[in-house]
């Protein structure tokens, strides 16, 4: 008969997930155990909160949940942060978190936390595992972590049900649905074609829908055929490739897209979902089609009418039947695509960060998948860097969380064995996972971390001095990069001008070891820069 942590790590392991990764206490050594003799990986990390952001990431890229795991008490409060990023980034995970038994927990002070209460508020579903009950637990939670919108699952595992004797079930179903989404057919389609139809300059605006039901192509055709620009999310980068003369780039809640968007007469909302737009009210008087898998439930799109249904087959089926547009899209796209970049290129008295990422662009093969930290880079890394492929950038969007580049990529690495991956940081970002430099080496998980020294915590300082606020309490600086990537057994380096960056990049592809750049970059423009780009 099995145990309880024998069920889990094999469901775990048939649902696609071939590791578990985390900080441990002690009542998690026999999951590690049973992993162990099946062939799963255990992957420590330094912190918990790095830990559930390289499952979450796996998850994201693969659809399969990633799984963490944290002992009771300090590490349970540590994994929050990662768990949120889940939540609001919308990866499947599965959280498993230590306990006490019931016994212990109802009597004993110390250590003790209501965990399920803790993360009730950013997870789709917890619970407390049980023997007798394991079998569809683990069911549940792995329909519910990967049903759309994808998202977090934690568990409570006491230390008294670990060996437990699993419970068996009359009729076991399989682990995830078998769902077959029936094809719209053209009548059924009438409300949406009708309205494309009518109008002579769509524009779509694409959001994580449409990867979670692995619809890029679709998405594509359907642009081609109407001819439309096509704005995507920062998490949906690369849903069209940005080297396609359709794409316009990324929506970023500012001033600067609104003049495109504004010569449309009808905004397409394909998987758009308001958690990945800023927190704004929507600022057009457009109609709007919406284009869905679930049904809005936040009321920001005012999305008349919202067609609900499987992306990939109702795509396909309006890039199908839907009449051929004007064409406006890629002249539309052309002149606000320069437009952006002539809104970046601020002068520099050294290299600038916009420069930095067209030199890493320039030296990055095409397939390298790039994750990108919260901070000051980030709007330019997401303006500046071109992603080719669905789920080939990846972020903290919805959190916005500094300190996920690092794990990010590590988690990235493990889903794309044979691509290089960059994962671009600030100076306060990487100080926030600098520990998992060492998971890295250790795990034999290679990536390239380029962070932008510019010796501050840019942001803020940014913000202080749009509202003209003394510089105060954001100063870093006097890291030497080297020396702290060569503690970790890593190369390090740092370079100042673009040449030498570029000579330290393709070293680092080449090497196929994991590498910290130091970029001495000179900020200067930042606050130009999101002048143009983004109200303040």
């Amino acid at each position: 008969m099995s145990t309880t942590v024998e069920v889990l790590v094999e469901a775990f392991r048939d649902a696609g997930t071939p590791f578990i990764v985390g900080h441990p206490g002690g009542e998690s050594v026999e999951m590690m155990e049973a992993a162990r003799q099946r062939d799963i990986r255990f992957i420590l990390m330094k912190q918990e909160t790095a830990g559930a952001m390289l499952a979450a990431t796996w998850g994201e890229i693969t659809g399969s949940p990633g799984v963490c795991l944290s002992t009771r008490g300090p590490g349970a409060a540590s994994m929050v942060n990662g768990v949120a990023h889940a939540w609001m980034d919308r990866c499947p995970l599965i959280a498993i978190t230590d306990q006490y038994p019931a016994p212990v927990y109802e009597t004993g002070l110390r250590q003790r936390l209501d965990q399920l209460q803790l993360y009730a508020p950013i997870t789709k579903w917890n619970t407390t595992i049980r023997a007798k009950t394991v079998r569809q637990q683990v069911r549940r939670a792995l329909r519910t972590a990967t049903a759309a919108p994808p998202g977090p699952v934690q568990f409570d595992l006491p230390s008294n049900e670990t060996l437990g004797e699993a419970g068996e079930l009359i009729a076991e179903g399989p682990l995830l649905p078998d769902i077959v989404s029936p094809a719209p057919d053209r009548a059924g389609l009438k409300t949406p074609l009708g309205i494309l139809g009518d109008a002579r300059r769509p524009i779509l605006l694409v959001g994580l829908g449409v990867l979670w039901c692995k619809a890029s192509n679709e998405l594509v055709a359907l642009a081609e055929r109407l001819g439309a620009p096509v704005l995507t999310t920062t998490k949906c980068k690369g849903v069209i490739p940005e080297d396609h003369a359709l794409s316009a780039g990324c929506i970023i809640g500012g001033i600067i897209e609104r003049d495109l968007v504004n010569q449309a007469d009808l905004i397409v909302a394909v998987g758009l979902e308001a958690i990945e737009l800023q927190p704004k009210p929507w600022p057009y008087a457009l109609p709007v089609l919406a284009l869905s898998s679930t049904p809005s439930l936040d009321a920001v799109v005012p999305a008349a009418p919202e067609v609900v249904g499987d992306l990939k087959t109702l795509l396909g089926g309006l890039s199908e039947w839907a009449a051929e547009g004007s064409g406006w899209g890629e002249r539309a796209a052309d002149e606000y695509r320069d437009k952006v970049v002539a809104a970046l290129d601020t002068p520099s008295t050294g290299l600038s960060p916009q420069r930095a990422l067209e030199v890493a662009r320039a030296v990055l093969p095409r397939d390298t998948v790039a994750t990108c930290d919260a901070g000051a880079s980030r709007l330019l890394v997401v303006q500046k860097w071109k992603a080719y492929g669905p789920r080939t950038f990846l972020a903290s969007n919805g959190l916005g969380s500094m300190g996920y580049a690092v794990p990010g990529a590590l988690g990235a690495r493990l889903a794309y064995p044979e691509r290089p991956v960059v994962a671009f940081t600030g100076d306060g970002g990487l100080l926030m996972a600098v520990a998992e430099l060492q998971t890295s080496v250790r795990e034999s998980l290679p990536i390239v971390v380029v962070v932008f020294d510019d010796q501050e915590i840019g942001l803020i300082r940014v913000k202080q001095e749009i509202k003209n606020l003394p510089v105060h309490g954001v100063a870093l600086g006097g890291i030497d990069w080297e020396r702290l990537a060569q503690g970790f057994g890593a190369d390090g380096i740092t370079v100042e001008d673009e040449n030498a960056l570029g000579d330290a990049l393709g070293a680092a592809v080449k090497s196929g070891r994991t590498t910290l750049i130091g970029v001495r970059i000179d900020p200067s423009g930042y606050v130009a820069q999101f002048n143009a780009l983004r109200e303040l």
